[in-house]
């Protein structure tokens, strides 16, 4: 008796710690880093305006996108502190190099 109960509690102790390990999920996402559309490529190569919704993402403390990012026109170029300022849209940005994250919007 004392060993099919010391069974029985080593496998009910196994499966809670199983369970508490299935239910401990990790909820960082971090964001996708997406690129234009085929077609927004080729309007943006053209140079005519991203549509409102794309322009939206030109908001301080948002991440540039790559493609956007490669399209823009460099101001002032990177700096001791890796700050980098560019032209997008008549917009003047001031970015971070490495991440791309919007750090101000000076026009």
């Amino acid at each position: 008796m004392n060993k099919t109960f010391s069974s029985l509690l080593l496998i009910l102790v196994s499966s809670l710690a199983l369970n508490s390990v299935a239910f401990a999920k990790n909820n960082y996402k971090p964001k996708k880093d997406k690129s234009l559309p085929p077609g927004l490529q080729k309007k943006e190569q053209q140079g005519k305006p991203l549509p409102p919704g794309w322009q939206k993402k030109l908001q301080k403390g948002e991440i540039l996108d790559v493609d956007v990012y490669h399209h823009a026109k460099i101001v002032v170029p990177v700096n001791n502190k890796g700050l980098i300022t560019v032209s997008i849209e008549g917009r003047i940005l001031k970015l971070d190099k490495v991440t791309r994250k919007i750090l101000d919007i000076l026009h």
